[in-house]
């Protein structure tokens, strides 16, 4: 029996007691082998013992340096703790031990985007957008950080990609509306920000931007 395939297949399940006792006879069955404590990792992590699952983490690289999920694993931790240069730091050693998905990309880009980096930032969730052209999160958030950057236009095409693939996405019709102000264009802002209204009845910001745009437009 796999045990590690079993054990992924519980954990997909929600089943988290069991997907334990796998990579516990995983980990029992082959000490020497890193995916056992990776996937052992993943679940402490998954059900909130992050300390745990740094420790498996660790082991998991003493017994193989170029284990790229389990610096994955130790800079999504490290994320969710706002910890962003050392998260930061573990996903550019993923991606240096061979790990090419479009996920760790976009949580390099993310973390880059928290250390007021957009620049360094663009071309990872560029790399995230260009693996995964229907991730919404992506390509959303390299819209704003192309607004950064003061590409306005590039922006906006990624804020209308956004709205094509989840047009309930008021934060996209407001960064939008926010473009079409900066452009001179009040009407079609003013727009935007109704959108953005429309599906967000609390979306302050919209609700700010729309009466500038009524105050212009008078």
């Amino acid at each position: 029996m796999d045990y590690n395939a079993q054990g992924i297949k519980y954990m997909q399940q929600g089943k988290y007691e069991e997907a334990v006792k796998c990579f516990h006879e995983a980990i029992e069955k082959q000490p020497n082998d890193a995916v056992g404590y990776i996937n052992f990792g993943n679940v402490l992590a998954a059900v909130g013992e992050e300390d745990k699952a740094i420790r498996f983490f660790h082991k998991a690289l003493e017994l193989d340096e170029k284990a790229a999920t389990a610096y994955y694993g130790l800079g999504s931790i490290y994320y969710n703790r706002q910890q962003f240069e050392r998260a930061k730091e573990q996903f550019e050693r993923a991606i240096q031990a061979g790990l090419t998905d479009g996920d760790v990309f976009f949580m390099l880009g993310m973390s880059l985007m928290y250390l007021e980096q957009p620049r360094l930032a663009m071309p990872y969730l560029q790399r995230a957008v260009e693996l995964n052209e229907r991730d919404v999160e992506a390509t959303f958030q390299l819209g704003l950080c192309l607004a950064q950057l003061q590409f306005v236009d590039e922006a906006m095409i990624h804020f209308e990609r956004t709205i094509q693939l989840n047009d309930e996405h008021a934060d996209a019709y407001y960064n939008l509306g926010v473009a079409y102000a900066y452009k001179d264009d009040p009407q079609t802002a003013h727009t935007m920000f109704e959108k953005a209204l429309a599906i967000q009845p609390d979306h302050l910001l919209a609700g700010h931007g729309k009466k500038l745009m009524e105050r212009a437009l008078q």
